[in-house]
């Protein structure tokens, strides 16, 4: 009966990971990653060096993938063992020799009766059942991870690397030659709403796509969005009668919605109805800052920092909690107005071009006061 139970809640913990589209609470997997989790923890403890720390944690996903499935056969091999035991009629080693044996499909120990026959066929099933479902979970899992970092590598020249979300709005008055930014952030919203209504149904489906890190070490699907979504929090607070309005509303609305999905889904603790009047982690003074060097380019703000100010800490307070969350977790680049992370890090400014763009003007390449260089 112990045995028939190990294998039951297996198959079920196989099943709701790889098979059901929607997050299944598996006590396996939770276990693994958090065990897979602790070891790089503490593989980069005394690691100081960002672009070396982000090699070593490209591991830790597929390495967890590896030690699920290894978790897998093992429980398998220890419950069809113990069901075989009666069987068998030996010592248990002699069931875990059989077991082990049909579930590998080594097929090296021969049944000894037809009760030990009808096991072994079913283990030597449900072993070929599991290995095959992992082997078919790897194309779609990757195949929504490279959806997801098409989008992340175009907004690079958009925002630069670790992206910025008042990078975007200074880039996209640099390349537009007539100053009508409204078509140009209209369209990136508009595409970004969508990206983020995918991953928020991929990455809650398959959770091991939010450790996925980008090939790139300073971009990220968490800097990325929260960048898009700084921008349209700024824009919307900025310039409230200019266009885009409704497509920043709406992108804003699915990327908190899918930022509080993926982080419940690793189970970090967020707020259910964020208080708009909460402190945020971006201060008043770095706000201005951001708001100045706008100003100073020719954004066109319709209010004054103290005006814009309460709007755009309305709009931050939605996600703050949850994106700074998710970024300590997953050691994100440590891009502005991001947080903290595990470690003492600086936090790196957007890389800016030094070449002539089409208006004949040098982007400029002065960074935000107080923030330090790259």
């Amino acid at each position: 009966m112990v045995g028939l139970l190990i294998v039951v809640g297996t198959l079920f913990s196989v099943v709701g990971t790889l098979v059901v589209p929607r997050a299944i609470d598996s006590r396996v997997s939770r276990v693994t990653d958090r065990a897979v989790d602790l070891l790089f923890l503490r593989a980069t403890a005394g690691v100081r060096s960002f672009a070396r720390r982000d090699r070593i944690l490209a591991w830790q996903s597929p390495l967890s993938l590896l030690v699920r499935l290894s978790v897998w056969l093992i429980l398998l091999v220890v419950g069809f063992a113990l069901v075989l035991l009666p069987a068998v009629g030996g010592p248990l080693a002699a069931s875990v020799h059989e077991a082990g044996s049909s579930i590998l499909t080594l097929g090296y120990a021969a049944p000894r009766n037809l009760a030990s026959t009808v096991v072994e066929y079913a283990a030597a099933f449900t072993g070929l059942v599991v290995i095959g479902l992992q082997v078919g979970y790897l194309p779609t899992l990757y195949a929504a991870f490279n959806r997801r970092e098409t989008e992340v590598t175009l907004l690079t020249t958009r925002a630069g690397v670790p992206a910025w979300g008042p990078e975007i709005l200074a880039r996209t008055l640099w390349g537009i030659s007539d100053g009508d930014t409204g078509p140009v952030l209209g369209d990136l919203f508009r595409s970004w709403e969508r990206w983020s209504a995918e991953l928020a149904e991929s990455h809650t489906t398959y959770v091991v796509l939010v450790r996925l890190r980008s090939p790139r070490p300073l971009s990220h699907w968490l800097t990325s969005l929260l960048a898009v979504m700084d921008a349209a929090a700024l824009h919307l607070a900025l310039a409230p009668s200019l266009e885009p309005k409704m497509p920043a509303r709406l992108m804003l609305r699915m990327g908190f919605t899918a930022l509080e999905q993926i982080a419940r889904a690793v189970r970090l603790p967020v707020p259910g109805e964020p208080d708009p009047d909460a402190p945020i982690s971006v201060s008043y003074e770095q706000f201005g800052e951001a708001v100045d060097e706008l100003r100073r380019l020719g954004y066109p703000i319709e209010r004054s920092n103290d005006e814009a100010w309460p709007h755009f800490r309305g709009w931050r307070a939605n996600y703050d909690t949850a994106a700074l969350s998710l970024a300590n977790l997953l050691d994100a680049p440590p891009a502005l107005w991001s947080g903290p992370r595990r470690w003492p890090s600086r936090p790196i400014a957007p890389l800016r071009p030094a070449t002539r763009l089409a208006r004949g003007a040098t982007a400029p390449s002065r960074r935000p006061q107080g923030t330090p260089p790259s």
